[in-house]
């Protein structure tokens, strides 16, 4: 019997919940990524990198779906790790919306697995919401805790993600594109 039918009524708030519960169900990762992912193994091995609230779930999709080679690491928000162990991807958690110094071991470590991709590598990147706070390394001679200061400063003066977006670009020493310039042999063969 369908929610809120005559037979079945809802009050507002039921039904507002329902929707809700709905709405989210439907983004799941195990719902919506399988359909995206190759179905075929990498000649090398298919390298998983990702960030975000959603990472650690996306992850675990990725190593059930992909044949082949799976090898990784994704970091997400404190609290929204999978609960168990993805094989081959390992999940790091991270504070938002301010980085610490997890978030910055995130981004060394990824930056370090992007360059190791070969030309017989395929990469995945997962993003999410959350993202740019939980993978968060300064560029040269940008100290950290400054960088920690101005993202603090940024969002309790209320600026829009969009404009912390961009600053944590200008600061960040993998945002950018400089991830993918990391991964710059990925494909080459």
């Amino acid at each position: 019997m369908p929610p809120n039918s005559p037979q079945n009524p809802m009050s507002p708030r039921s039904l507002l919940e329902h929707l809700f519960k709905s709405a989210v169900a439907s983004v799941a990762a195990h719902h919506c990524l399988p359909q995206h992912l190759p179905k075929s193994p990498a000649i090398g091995r298919t390298l998983v990198l990702g960030a975000g609230k959603a990472a650690a779930a996306m992850a675990h999709i990725v190593s059930q779906t992909v044949p082949g080679r799976v090898e990784g690491l994704v970091v997400t928000r404190y609290g929204h790790g999978v609960g168990e162990k993805i094989p081959g991807i390992p999940v790091i958690e991270a504070a938002h919306p301010v980085p610490d110094e997890m978030s910055m071991k995130a981004a060394r470590d990824m930056l370090a697995l992007a360059s190791s991709a070969g030309p017989d590598d395929r990469l995945i990147f997962l993003a999410s919401g959350g993202g740019s706070s939980v993978l968060s390394l300064p560029m040269p001679g940008l100290d950290f805790e400054k960088k920690r200061a101005l993202m603090r400063h940024l969002v309790l003066c209320g600026a829009p993600i969009s404009d912390i977006n961009i600053v944590r670009k200008h600061v960040s020493a993998i945002k950018g594109g400089r991830l993918l310039e990391a991964a710059r042999h990925v494909g080459e063969a």
